[in-house]
């Protein structure tokens, strides 16, 4: 029996290429850029340079420049998520990238595999493209989680710098230098611009329309009516903090519940993919008796319109809201 080596290639390659993003971002900004960082990137840039105004201008470039560059075409998908990773990358270093692994996939499938050139150059730019917005989007998807864990306790921090005393930009400007990225950079940015003189409700407004957060729209909502209607703000948001743990301690407890029909529904998106990669491995001329008919072709792309349909309805299916 004949065994085919090249669907491992192609996945070999596509997670080198995935591999090869998170190299290169972490040798051009270092660990200060990374989450698990204990010292924020913020306090690393201010320990490299002690301007404080060009720090903050650094970062209010990194926080705003890819969603005021959704207008480049094929980059408003990923534009979006680009925003919510804080990716420290330009919009155009990302587009430069994506040409950059494109090359190194199509050499890679080149050595590797005897596949025909324009399956080289289809699979190649699908891998470019693909490992890009593979990387940013689990960039994204962690970034949030953590901002998610981190935002009760940087609220009841804030409570406890207010009763000894404390003004509120203050209390801020302590989360900034306590908490660990991503919160303690994006408050320390907020304590930078209420230093400089905007009003800071503005900037933790601007910051959740920035993350889509609803917790942080919670936040924002409670300092800007304290401001306006008076009232005790650490009483205010040591309420606001109960909230928002509730809201996380539900949706990981749905999280947890629905863990089995997400699986599932994974699973079999997954399946039919699994068993055509299986097929061509194991048997590698399992289509050469039908390859050559006219219907073979329409057939083929019959299947993965409704591949890609069941992949999109089990999505729907098992994507909960709460």
């Amino acid at each position: 029996m004949e065994l085919s080596a090249a669907p491992i290639i192609y996945i070999l390659i596509f997670v080198a290429v995935v591999a090869l993003v998170e190299g290169i971002y972490l040798t051009v900004f270092g660990k200060s850029i990374s989450l698990n960082n204990r010292t924020s990137r913020r306090l690393a840039l201010l320990e490299k340079n002690n301007n404080r105004e060009e720090v903050m201008e650094q970062l209010r470039k990194e926080m705003n420049q890819h969603l005021n560059s959704r207008g480049i075409p094929l980059y408003s998908m990923l534009a979006i998520k680009a925003q919510k990773a804080n990716i420290a990358f330009t919009p155009g270093q990302l587009i430069g990238l994506m040409g950059v692994l494109t090359v190194v996939a199509f050499l890679g499938l080149t050595i590797g595999t005897a596949a025909a050139l324009p399956v080289r150059a289809v699979l190649s730019v699908g891998m470019g493209i693909g490992g890009i917005y593979v990387w940013v989007n689990g960039k994204a998807k962690k970034r949030m989680a953590l901002m998610d864990e981190q935002l009760p306790d940087a609220v009841e921090l804030m409570v406890r710098s207010l009763r000894v005393g404390h003004p509120f930009s203050s209390a801020v400007a302590i989360v900034s230098k306590e908490v660990a990225d991503p919160l303690g950079t994006e408050f320390g940015f907020i304590a930078d611009e209420a230093a400089y003189g905007r009003d800071i409700s503005e900037s933790l407004k601007a910051f959740a329309e920035r993350m889509d957060s609803q917790d942080l729209r919670f936040l924002a909502v409670a300092v800007t009516i304290q401001q306006t209607s008076g009232g005790n703000l650490a009483e205010i948001l040591e309420g606001l903090s109960k909230v928002i743990r509730a809201r996380f301690k539900l949706f990981r407890r749905v999280k947890a519940i629905t863990a089995e029909a997400k699986w599932s529904g994974m699973f079999l998106s997954a399946f039919p993919i699994g068993a055509l990669v299986m097929i061509q491995i194991i048997r590698p001329d399992y289509y050469d008796g039908v390859k050559d008919m006219p219907a073979f072709i329409p057939c083929c792309l019959i299947v993965a319109v409704f591949l890609v349909i069941n992949v999109i309805f089990m999505k729907i299916m098992v994507n909960i809201k709460v």
